[in-house]
């Protein structure tokens, strides 16, 4: 960053944040443009705790800070030259939405980059409509009423008018607006203890020497929930020597539902990054068949990464496409005890933690995942012994990739059964992310 921006207070990590958003309006992945901005600048851990908040909370307000720049401004919000847009949304998001920083800040800022930053024929635009968007907040005005739900909680909650329909179809108002005001807060960082390497209570007793406020979660047996902003968990003690794992608290109920034991044959049908794999292997006490599959190499070096530091020595990794395993390995028919299908889904479980992941999803991709998710099934379906168990599972909430598509393998196999299915919604009491669990048990006589 250079030096004449150091001199005005937060305007490095101001910058650095417009740079995340420019980089997911412009189609990148808001980890993964975070991750690229800490790497190129060197921040300190406050400023690192700043950037993130600007631009994970800008990129999720997107819809909602539009709305205000089509209230105030002369120019429609989409129709803005995308550099001037996503600067508007970086300084609204600081007037509308955060409570700590000063008004005059957020704006003198905003208007600076502005200046400097190839807008300044703008900045007095970007200054108009800051001020504007203050004078309303400081008079308690709103955003013009619409007399349809939908568009009302997708204004203001920012949410895609097509998903705040789907939420108000599936959940009624009341619950819609529950479940879309837990997809904007900021979720804590759950943690799995390794019960291989030390148990719930030695990890609790490391944390609060360290002063890493934590506690334990409700019906999560392995679980403590550390409160977001704290630092890197990677730099927390007994991350290197494999004591615990982040997951969240839903994900962690996945693994225990396929009951597993020790010596058993075991498929993780859909691997990577491998947090199920190594529960698995830690509920097992590293003593099965264990295989671990997943298409991708790239991602699979993530389960060996993760495997290893866990020391879950029983886990077996293997680069393929879980609906060819048949055909390349015909001696796995009813070969496995039990299988876990985490299927490639929507991921609207998850829109607390990725803040841009309800910009990129749309209902043709659903479609498509429902078609993906429907032929892993019955890939997978004959690996299964007779008397095995299958666990499917998403981190979703979309009806048709879960209890639809559940109904439908059952209607198709007769030879299943369900046992047991639980749809996990965000913003109901304790619950983590958004997760569906199915457990089918296949007959033993066939």
């Amino acid at each position: 960053m250079s030096e004449n921006l150091s001199s005005i207070k937060g305007l490095d990590a101001r910058k650095a944040a417009w740079e995340v958003i420019q980089a997911v309006g412009g189609g990148a992945f808001a980890d993964v443009a975070l991750e690229r901005i800490f790497n190129l600048y060197s921040f300190k851990s406050i400023d690192k705790g700043l950037i993130t908040e600007l631009s994970y909370g800008a990129i999720r307000q997107r819809y909602y800070l539009d709305c205000w720049i089509d209230y105030l401004g002369k120019v429609p919000a989409k129709k803005q030259p995308p550099l001037l847009r996503w600067l508007l949304h970086l300084g609204l998001y600081q007037v509308l939405k955060m409570k700590r920083i000063p008004p005059a800040a957020a704006i003198n800022t905003t208007v600076e980059l502005a200046k400097t930053h190839h807008l300044k024929k703008l900045a007095p635009v970007v200054n108009g409509i800051l001020r504007s968007a203050l004078r309303s907040k400081e008079r308690g005005l709103l955003l013009p009423k619409s007399n349809n739900p939908s568009l009302e909680l997708a204004k203001n909650e920012s949410l895609p008018v097509w998903l705040a329909e789907e939420l108000i179809a599936w959940k009624g108002v009341e619950h819609a607006q529950q479940i879309a005001k837990a997809f904007n807060s900021v979720s804590p960082i759950d943690i799995r203890v390794n019960k291989l390497r030390a148990d719930l209570k030695d990890v609790k007793e490391l944390f609060d020497t360290c002063g890493i406020q934590n506690q334990l979660i409700p019906n999560c047996p392995s679980g403590l929930e550390v409160r977001a902003g704290v630092g890197e968990p990677r730099k927390w003690p007994g991350y290197e020597e494999g004591k615990w794992s982040v997951q969240d608290r839903s994900s962690q109920l996945i693994a225990p539902s396929l009951g597993p034991l020790p010596g058993e044959k075991i498929l993780d049908a859909c691997a990577a990054p491998g947090g199920k794999s190594t529960h698995i292997a830690e509920l097992i006490n590293n003593e099965g068949n264990l295989w671990s599959v997943d298409r991708s190499s790239r991602r699979s070096k993530k389960i060996l990464a993760n495997s290893e530091r866990l020391g879950t020595k029983c886990l077996q990794i293997l680069v393929a496409d879980s609906n060819e395993l048949l055909l390349k390995k015909p001696d796995w028919k009813g070969f496995f005890d039990r299988i876990l299908i985490d299927a490639p889904c929507s991921g609207l479980g998850t829109l607390a933690r990725h803040p841009d992941a309800r910009w990129r999803m749309n209902q043709d991709n659903i479609q498509q995942l429902v078609a993906v998710q429907s032929q892993l099934l019955n890939s997978l379906a004959p690996l299964l012994k007779n008397g095995g168990k299958l666990v499917y599972s998403t981190c979703t909430i979309h009806p048709e990739e879960n209890s639809h598509q559940i109904k439908n393998f059952l209607q198709s196999k007769s030879e299943f059964l369900l046992e047991y299915e639980k749809q996990i919604w965000p913003g109901e009491g304790d619950n983590g992310d958004g997760f569906y669990i199915a457990v089918l048990n296949k007959l033993k006589n066939q």
